[in-house]
């Protein structure tokens, strides 16, 4: 039976007890960015997106949607959101605009969806957001993880838009935990647990999807084997990069693609919050995609981003930037030929866990801090 977990990375504090809070040797970074907050007072921001007016979209994990004026002005909740689960590591959690927001207004939300009794799963919405920025119109749950159970924990919910050569092909990626208590869910294809799966902007399954036709397959699953996925984005190649969270270590960094098994929970490179080992004991197995990269003791990984402007100069053009919860740092992570070659900790004096962190439209880095107080903050380089 699965714990109740009051925040998504308690796991991992039992975690750094038994590893002695023991941090993962990564580089310093000088200079270090200057923190700008732009907004303060946000209950657990979970998610940021951008509007084209300069203002933000800015969940809230107990189940709001805000947005944020240019000038750091939080407005009242946006109206018309469908029933939230929210508890445990539930709520409201990721939201993205479409790439055509300008023209049509839509943004699509993930969240935990209550079900019968005590049980909920991840769904994904799309909404009109009103001309006023007070309502969402035309909502609909365009997709619902399935089977729901009892548990708070392992949502995944991270939302990417699919691009082929360059530009949207009308697809939505995303990520999709096994709730914790369903792990074994994670290596069988007749459920969404521990898995990532692509549909269309109206929630229709693409014909070319991996395992459209199979047997016993669920139509929308892309890739499987994953534990909880709260990082996603595009690189610039376009390809999709993921990460997810381990257990006592193991934390990954993937590249999935179609119709891939990434090995949860048969191999990892972590062991069981108890110390046991998870299943085989091996850290890699034939056929099993490994990791681009791992963290061991866990990071608590949240939030993702490449770097593509050159508001930083360029050292740090092309970085991946992952937030972390449990160290509560920014990981700036430089690569050379699709490998990490090395990591900077920024952010370190804020001494707050980091949710969320993205490329505004101005080229610079926006980071979210998940507290009672959270913090959206700009990233201005010294």
């Amino acid at each position: 039976m699965a714990p109740t977990f009051p925040s998504t990375t308690a796991p991992f504090v039992l975690a750094g007890l038994l590893a002695l809070a023991a941090a993962p040797s990564v580089a310093q970074s000088q200079p270090s960015p200057k923190a700008q907050t732009v907004a303060s007072g946000l209950q657990n921001p979970w998610a940021v997106a951008f509007l084209p007016d300069g203002r933000f979209l800015v969940t809230e994990r107990p189940g709001r949607l805000r947005v944020v004026n240019a000038d750091g002005q939080v407005q009242p909740a946006v109206q018309g959101l469908p029933e939230v689960a929210a508890g445990g590591q539930g709520g409201l959690l990721d939201v993205i605009t479409d790439s055509a927001f300008a023209s049509n207004r839509t943004i699509y939300f993930c969240f935990s969806e209550p079900g019968k009794g005590t049980t909920n799963s991840t769904a994904l919405a799309r909404a009109r957001l009103s001309d006023d920025l007070k309502q969402l119109q035309d909502m609909k749950v365009i997709f619902s993880q399935q089977p729901k159970v009892s548990s708070t924990a392992h949502f995944g919910c991270r939302i990417v838009e699919r691009q082929v050569n360059g530009k949207p092909d009308g697809t939505l990626l995303l990520t999709l935990g096994e709730r914790f208590s369903r792990r074994d869910d994670a290596q069988t294809l007749d459920n969404h647990h521990g898995k990532i799966v692509r549909v269309g902007k109206d929630g229709s399954v693409p014909k070319d999807n991996p395992f459209v036709g199979k047997a016993g397959a669920l139509p929308e699953i892309w890739s499987y084997g994953h534990r909880n996925s709260q990082g996603a984005t595009l690189a610039p190649d376009g390809s999709l990069w993921t990460h997810e969270h381990g257990a006592r270590g193991g934390d990954e960094i993937n590249r999935p693609q179609a119709g891939k098994n990434h090995g949860w929970p048969l191999v990892s490179f972590g062991v069981n919050y108890d110390g046991s080992t998870i299943g085989t004991g091996k850290s890699s197995a034939p056929g099993l995609e490994p990791p681009l990269h791992h963290w061991t003791p866990s990071i608590a990984p949240s939030g993702m981003a490449f770097l593509t402007s050159d508001r930083y100069g360029a050292a740090w053009k092309g970085n991946l930037f992952v937030g972390s919860l449990k160290f509560q740092y920014l990981d700036r992570i430089e690569l050379k030929d699709g490998q990490v070659v090395a990591e900077h900790k920024l952010l370190e004096d804020l001494g707050q866990r980091i949710r969320d962190v993205r490329q505004g439209p101005d080229g610079l880095l926006y980071v979210l801090t998940d507290n009672a107080n959270g913090r959206l903050i700009r990233l201005l380089h010294n």
